[in-house]
């Protein structure tokens, strides 16, 4: 496992981001869950990420507690992304070696990292698979003595 190591972001993400807009509707990302089976989108504004959005913001949109009333079904629908997304989340550059984001996952629970460059651009995202498939690749290309 002395090769994973060594892996940086840069080996293992994925460069095509899917993403969503700060103005999208509840309802339309309800929607691209639904469609994507992805677990949360970046949210871009003006080429900047201003945020992430995950199924657990969507989720807390619904949620009742006696000090919170919830509006109506198609009131909330159309709210926006914005005002559900998280504004301070956790990020990763290309650089960052793949044994510092798999603290990160396993400290914050997280299923994936957006990757940002020194201007603050979505440049790609790292998921729990692509951690897998480096420690699978490594160990494989250890066993083969390569």
């Amino acid at each position: 496992m002395y090769r994973f190591l060594e892996q940086v972001v840069s080996d293992y993400m994925t460069r095509d981001v899917s993403t969503v807009s700060p103005t999208m509707s509840i309802r339309e990302l309800g929607q691209r869950f639904k469609e994507t089976d992805f677990n949360s989108f970046p949210v871009l504004d003006n080429g900047q990420v201003a945020g992430v959005v995950s199924k657990f913001d969507y989720l807390a949109c619904f949620e009742f507690t006696p000090a919170r009333m919830v509006p109506r079904y198609d009131d909330l629908m159309r709210r926006a992304v914005a005002s559900v997304m998280t504004r301070e989340f956790i990020y990763v550059g290309r650089d960052t070696k793949l044994t510092r984001v798999l603290q990160l996952m396993i400290e914050h629970r997280l299923r994936n990292l957006p990757i940002l460059d020194a201007d603050s651009r979505l440049v790609g995202i790292i998921a729990r698979e692509d951690i897998i498939r480096a420690l699978e690749n490594c160990a494989q290309r250890e066993a083969e003595g390569t």
